[in-house]
């Protein structure tokens, strides 16, 4: 079957995994990426200089941690201004969350490295909120 746009709309694809992250003596909620917080995290992890395009790895893993932690309603639990606060935590805690929602996201390096290749090729986009 061929679907239509208020069934794609409709739909409830985003996943969720609850993980356990002994360092922070619990477990947390994990959730894919959408479509439009992809986008974000791509541009908040790349710098324009003129023409040459670059990563900025700086707390790269808080970033999409914030961007997919969530409460069991799947609302995010922190803000766009926790990233600086959260890259202060345990980087084993941070990067086993990083992982997940990485692999809920279908985000790879490879992705990463098209999404600076894709700026450089694109127009330039306004800085990111996150």
């Amino acid at each position: 079957m061929v679907m239509d746009r208020d069934s794609i709309l409709g739909s409830d694809d985003l996943k969720t995994e609850v993980i356990d992250v002994p360092e922070w003596n619990g477990k947390v909620r994990v959730r894919s990426l959408t479509g439009s917080e992809r986008d974000a995290y791509e541009s908040s992890i790349t710098r324009r200089h003129g023409t040459d395009v670059e990563l900025n790895l700086v707390n790269a893993r808080a970033k999409l941690v914030v961007l997919t932690v969530v409460d069991d309603d799947g609302v995010r639990i922190f803000g766009d201004d926790d990233v600086m606060e959260l890259g202060k935590k345990n980087a084993t805690a941070v990067n086993r969350v990083f992982e997940v929602a990485q692999r809920l996201s279908g985000l790879t390096e490879e992705d990463v490295k098209e999404a600076v290749a894709g700026f450089v090729d694109g127009p330039a986009e306004g800085p990111s909120s996150v």
